[in-house]
């Protein structure tokens, strides 16, 4: 099963391949803004992809569009409730909204 390494407090959490990044941060115990049931409608659990970026799935055309209205959206920039956790393992940096 692939780990997910949680930025910037460092805890780790194995999730089933198939899991969201979103489900993998709340196992954690880690706060993180979700406002819209993962339907990449309010942006509020904008995270930046630091490792396994080509093990997770592509980004939507919803993503894509709620990303172009975040202000601070970089190259790395993902929705958690998006982003489907592949084979390898993957770090996430939470940028402190929640």
């Amino acid at each position: 099963m692939p780990v997910v390494t949680i930025k910037p407090s460092g805890k780790t959490v194995e999730v089933a391949n198939g899991a969201t990044l979103l489900a993998a941060v709340m196992q954690a115990g880690e706060p993180i803004m979700h406002k819209c049931d993962g339907k990449a409608e309010c942006g509020a659990c904008h995270v930046s992809l630091v490792e396994g970026r080509k093990s997770v799935s592509r980004i939507a055309p919803a993503e894509n569009a709620k990303l172009d209205s975040i202000v601070g959206v970089g190259s790395k920039s993902r929705l958690a409730c998006q982003v489907i956790v592949g084979d390898e393992d993957v770090t996430v940096e939470l940028l402190g909204f929640a």
